[in-house]
């Protein structure tokens, strides 16, 4: 994607990545439908939508939310991250179809605005058995909204990668949100321990993912320099880094990844300018840092993205002392060139 609005360039893989998503939404309506005309044919087409895009949203949320931990703990899957947009928009798509439709036949036929009496056809907020549950699938709704209109690198760029990341973590509230939905419709109208069980094995699984990678984030961040000699601090010995890889350590409070590349080495910030990915988990491609979510690239001297791209990350002055590494724990000025280090 660029930074200025245009329709997307979808390449080879992005239209492989997407048709196997369209493939496999597809089937599982079919799958629903027919299921459902089989075991309860009394059932009518809307609620049979309904239902039928209901649960294949949020199938296809527990998918996205498992994708980011995955990923940490498997790299092979970066693959599924590159484009883990499209799953996203095709997830709100089928939400807002699933709304849309709720919206109508509940609430559309009266002579009442179908949001107002959204909002005001069960005004029992204070009852848990009676709980207006439609209103949190609203609110989860226009959540999804926000984040499917801005998920375009226009929005990231002009939004800042910052405060679109906020915006997008608001992912986990759409979450909490439906599972209340769900959770409030089923046990208020037709109490299913299928329903119930679905819901608490996706939030153990999700749960249990994130848990896991935040103990693997937690030993990366226990690799700590320490004090030496005037300044510097002592880092680690060349040979433990890999060739046209990097090595990852928390420098103060920041996490530094000091690449070792064509007998040179170079220290950039580890987070990434596009979305905040690790780019010490990446490596070195024809000369540029490239980030492992996104495939941004910065040069490793300077923390520059190439022409024409403009992000930049902070840089580190680092030392080799008898094949061992130092490195001065003040970062320079985003985009400050370094000479490398030789060995």
């Amino acid at each position: 994607m660029g930074v200025n609005y245009q329709p997307v360039l979808w390449n080879k893989h992005k239209k492989t990545y997407d048709k196997w998503i369209a493939i496999g939404m597809l089937l599982y309506l079919i799958s629903f439908i027919g299921i459902t005309i089989i075991t309860n044919g009394e059932t009518s087409p809307e609620t049979l939508i309904i239902r039928a895009f209901g649960t294949l949203a949020i199938i296809l949320l527990h998918i996205i939310l498992c994708i980011g931990p995955l990923v940490r703990l498997n790299p092979r899957l970066l693959p599924i991250l590159y484009n883990r947009r499209h799953l996203g928009v095709s997830m709100f798509i089928a939400a807002l179809i699933h709304g849309g439709f709720s919206l109508f036949q509940f609430h559309a036929l009266g002579n009442v605005n179908p949001i107002y009496a959204l909002f005001t056809s069960n005004m029992e907020y204070t009852s848990l058995a009676n709980f207006p549950f439609q209103v949190l699938g609203f609110f989860a709704l226009v959540i999804l909204f926000l984040m499917a209109a801005t998920s375009h690198d226009f929005w990231l760029k002009n939004l800042s990668p910052k405060t679109w990341k906020r915006l997008h973590m608001l992912v986990y509230v759409a979450y909490i949100l439906i599972i209340l939905h769900v959770f409030l419709g089923a046990f208020q109208q037709q109490p299913s321990i299928a329903v119930i069980a679905f819901l608490g094995v996706g939030f153990l699984t999700i749960s249990s993912l994130h848990i896991t990678t935040a103990f693997k984030e937690a030993k990366t961040d226990n690799i700590k320099t320490t004090q030496k000699e005037e300044g510097w601090e002592y880092v680690c010995e060349i040979d433990e880094i890999s060739e046209n890889r990097a090595k990852i350590f928390v420098v103060g409070s920041e996490r530094v990844a000091i690449f070792k590349y064509d007998h040179k080495l170079s220290a950039i910030s580890n987070v990434c300018k596009h979305q905040g990915g690790p780019l010490g988990e990446g490596k070195i491609v024809d000369g540029c840092i490239t980030c492992p979510w996104h495939g941004y690239q910065y040069l490793p001297h300077n923390g520059q993205s190439p022409p024409p791209f403009t992000e930049k990350v902070a840089t580190y002055r680092i030392k080799n002392k008898n094949n061992s590494i130092y490195i001065l724990p003040e970062a320079m000025a985003e985009g400050t060139e370094i000479e490398p280090v030789t060995f």
